[in-house]
């Protein structure tokens, strides 16, 4: 796509296709979903769609890897500025009203987008599309709002979302999940590298508090700084068997020039063989690899792994860090920060999903290594 000559990701929530919801055949339904902005400044914006679903939800029975959804329907859509700070509240109690400054939520200057100059757009099965560009000057902590109206039986979407969405019930805006989601806020800011995180819901962001951006990542991307675009690729339930098959998720992921990969946990406890996780992990690799791709593999988390999975869980991370440790750029060990200690290093010291206190340990001594190695490769 010429999009990814243009455009790169302007915030690190994690925002993806999950999972599809349904919605009745004469139903139209306005939402709203709102993206916390990395880098102020005033860049023209497009956002990027795609009608596939990126991983496999749960056991995989509903909805999985690389489905194709069903045709459905933009009628029309905008983009606008949000500048006054989400309050400690939990989403479902956030108040919204349009022009009010008594709301919790404020929005301002929204403007119309269209897609290829048309106000509609018919999403077609399998579709990538994103909107024309539209020009913005956000300001430091400003969050992207994007309002969709549309229409369809089956509408991807991101059941796990941590981000503020919120759908329009008899003039009211209700908080609700159930609205399409931007693939990636891109704007067409000039950077020296893009940086890719895929994982699970772990990289989602999911043990931190919802709308925090205190997700390892985003404490990562932070101390990286604004030379660099970073995308959060993480979705709950993800595996690295998802990755592997080479559909929507690698594609997105490919689009970087570095990729911070962390896998495992869901093909751990899904009942993945060893030798399969083994395979998905070097295939990912190999892959990345092979498009010159810099790589920085993690080892996987801990998760209070029990009976057989807890061998099965040594015998992965000794595999990452011996036999891909030359295939991969870089091998961080983040169980040495997030296990409960080295004699039992499968039990999680900050919860499976780490909190905040562990994310931002975590993102510290990641950022450590990994500023060493890029200023050592010139990177």
């Amino acid at each position: 796509m010429q999009y990814f000559e243009t455009y790169t990701s302007n915030t690190v929530a994690g925002s993806g296709n999950q999972f599809f919801f349904r919605m009745p055949q004469d139903e139209i339904r306005t939402g709203r979903i709102f993206y916390k902005i990395s880098t102020p400044g005033e860049y023209h914006y497009s956002l990027l769609f795609s009608n596939i679903i990126d991983s496999t939800f749960a056991d995989g029975t509903l909805s999985h890897k690389n489905l194709i959804c069903d045709e459905w329907q933009i009628h029309s859509a905008q983009i606008g500025r949000c500048s006054k700070p989400f309050p400690p509240k939990l989403l479902s109690e956030m108040t919204m009203n349009d022009n009010s400054s008594h709301a919790d939520i404020v929005v301002s200057d929204l403007q119309e987008i269209t897609f290829q100059g048309k106000k509609q757009k018919t999403v077609m099965p399998g579709e990538f599309f994103s909107s024309d560009p539209v020009k913005i000057d956000f300001q430091r902590d400003d969050y992207l709002c994007l309002e969709m109206t549309f229409s369809g039986e089956m509408i991807p979407y991101h059941e796990e979302t941590l981000l503020p969405v919120f759908v329009k019930q008899n003039d009211e805006w209700i908080y609700s999940k159930q609205m399409p989601v931007a693939g990636m806020i891109g704007c067409d800011r000039p950077v020296c590298a893009r940086i890719g995180y895929v994982g699970d819901s772990i990289t989602q962001g999911i043990g931190t508090e919802p709308n925090s951006y205190l997700h390892w990542n985003a404490v990562l991307s932070e101390k990286m700084g604004e030379r660099y675009a970073f995308w959060n690729l993480g979705l709950g339930y993800g595996r690295a068997n998802d990755l592997a098959s080479g559909g929507a998720w690698l594609y997105k992921a490919q689009q970087n020039d570095i990729v911070f990969v962390c896998y495992g946990v869901n093909d751990i406890l899904r009942g993945f063989s060893e030798d399969q996780i083994k395979s998905d992990l070097a295939d990912i690799v190999h892959t990345l690899k092979k498009q010159n791709k810099t790589v920085i593999l993690q080892t996987i988390p801990p998760f209070d792994y029990q009976d057989e999975n807890i061998e099965k869980w040594n015998k992965l991370n000794q595999y990452i860090k011996t036999e891909l440790s030359d295939k991969a750029d870089l091998i961080f060990d983040n169980s040495l920060i997030l296990s409960e200690c080295k004699e039992k290093a499968h039990l999680a010291k900050y919860g499976g999903h780490p909190n905040a206190k562990g994310c931002t340990l975590w993102a510290e001594a990641l950022f450590e290594q990994t500023a060493l190695f890029l200023n050592q490769n010139n990177v």
